[in-house]
């Protein structure tokens, strides 16, 4: 009987700490990260004076989230969570606005009076780059499977997610987009080609001894 307890508690720790030592320190990270983006979001919603930045900024949070409660849930379990992965859709897909306008230097605000729109979206923009970036780098040192798909699936959705600031600052000038010239552009382009052919691939020296 006391045999078939120890086997059965070492079956459930087994269970619950499915998990390799660095992979605590980077979840840890991630999700720390993710509580740092919520919470600058909420400090930035009073600020916002454009009704559509207020839309992004509320649909964002709201993702995020509940990607942070998944996440947690799984961490801690080692197992599937009980909601699925959810995909991120930008509200309106815009074409880029090449070129670049005449705009006001900028410099640092004087005081909070100064805290504009443009100034809101650049952070939320340099928020959510950062966090699709700790999440690819942390997914690549993840152990368990589980946890290692659902910091995989939010990558692309954080990437949507900055893409939709970016066109909204592209939109409204806070971020252009300056081109080469045709001909460098071009040169640029054709600077690679798909490989033709077979390769040779050399004889491995294991499998020749063999």
């Amino acid at each position: 009987m006391q045999q078939q307890t120890q086997t059965s508690s070492t079956t459930q720790g087994s269970q619950q700490m499915n998990h390799g030592g660095h992979e605590l320190f980077d979840m840890h990270e991630v999700l720390g990260c993710t509580i740092n983006v919520l919470d600058q979001f909420m400090i930035f919603r009073q600020f916002v004076q454009d009704q559509e930045l207020l839309d992004i900024l509320d649909r964002q949070y709201n993702f995020t989230l509940s990607q942070y409660n998944l996440t947690a849930e799984c961490f801690t379990t080692g197992q599937k969570p009980s909601q699925e992965t959810s995909t991120y859709m930008i509200k309106n897909v815009t074409q880029p606005i090449f070129g670049i306008k005449p705009t006001q230097p900028k410099k640092p605000n004087q005081s909070l009076a100064d805290v504009k729109d443009a100034g809101i979206s650049g952070h939320m923009l340099g928020l959510i780059k950062t966090h699709a970036s700790t999440l690819t780098m942390c997914a690549a040192e993840v152990t368990n499977p589980v946890v290692r798909r659902v910091l995989a699936s939010q990558v692309e959705n954080f990437i949507e997610m900055a893409y939709e600031i970016f066109m909204y600052q592209n939109k409204h000038a806070y971020y252009q987009v300056p081109q080469l010239a045709a001909s460098d552009a071009q040169q640029m382009l054709n600077a690679f080609v798909p490989a033709t052919g077979k390769p040779q691939m050399p004889a491995n020296a294991v499998t020749t001894i063999h």
